[in-house]
């Protein structure tokens, strides 16, 4: 997968199906909510920054296309009701 593009810093640009919260969300196509990014099985530290993360699939015909990687400087910063709009944003502005 090529992580791109980015706001704010850049960070990793490849990442593999299955490896870290991004490769993981896609291989398994569902939304992922990280509360420590440290404590996750297999994270790829591409920024010292990055705290707890959300990661929503973008699904196309079936197939995850992409995905939506947000981080943030705290811990514990994502919950369900962000998965909820999210997911909602990403159902909207994929056509």
């Amino acid at each position: 997968m090529l992580l791109a593009p980015f706001q704010g810093p850049v960070a990793c640009t490849r990442i593999k199906k299955g490896r870290g919260v991004c490769g993981t969300s896609w291989a398994e196509a569902k939304t992922l909510i990280v509360p420590d990014v440290e404590k996750f099985p297999g994270h790829i530290a591409c920024s010292s920054l990055s705290k707890s993360e959300i990661v929503v699939p973008v699904i196309r015909n079936n197939e995850v296309v992409a995905v939506l990687d947000v981080d943030a400087s705290e811990y514990d910063q994502f919950d369900t009701t962000d998965q909820q709009y999210l997911e909602k944003i990403v159902n909207l502005v994929n056509f």
